[in-house]
């Protein structure tokens, strides 16, 4: 019998389903992670006696014709969905060969840091407040102050201390 992939909804949609049922999907894509998983899918849905449509690749395996369709179909989902990764993967590569890095620009300016470093000791105010007055979240503050905690304390940061010898 096919295991199934951890999918906890695509599970209980197959126990639901009884003899005579057609399980309708809105593509092929969406339904399997891999031309292996949908065969293998498709195939436990057809030996309980349940049909299988795909709405954009308007298919259904109920017949004959509809069984071949699907596994033509199924092999270009996947020939397509491993372009698209490839594309993505040469597009990341190109774009950081120009210095460009993805991802969201960061708020924790220079003076930004800065002046949590001088909000900090003052124990009339919590790091939320600190935050929430320079516009930033309490967890930008936390990953961009690594010695946070010490200066909330009013200790002097390590990297600050005087050398013992």
């Amino acid at each position: 019998m096919y295991r199934w992939s951890p999918r906890p909804e695509l599970k209980a949609c197959h126990a639901f389903l009884d003899p005579g049922d057609t399980l309708v999907v809105p593509s092929l894509d969406r339904y399997g992670r891999s031309l292996q998983d949908l065969i293998n899918m498709v195939a436990e849905l057809r030996e309980r006696g349940i049909g299988f449509t795909s709405l954009h690749e308007n298919l259904d395996t109920t017949t004959p014709g509809g069984r071949l369709v699907f596994h033509v179909f199924a092999a270009l989902a996947e020939f397509i969905r491993e372009l698209i990764v490839i594309g993505t993967h040469e597009g990341l590569a190109a774009a950081r060969e120009r210095g460009r890095v993805g991802g969201r620009p960061s708020v924790a300016t220079e003076e930004v840091i800065r002046a949590a470093r001088d909000l900090l000791p003052d124990p009339g105010r919590s790091v939320t407040s600190i935050a929430k007055l320079l516009g930033v979240s309490p967890g930008t503050l936390y990953n961009h102050i690594p010695d946070l905690r010490e200066l909330r304390a009013g200790a002097v940061p390590r990297q600050l201390e005087a050398p013992t010898r």
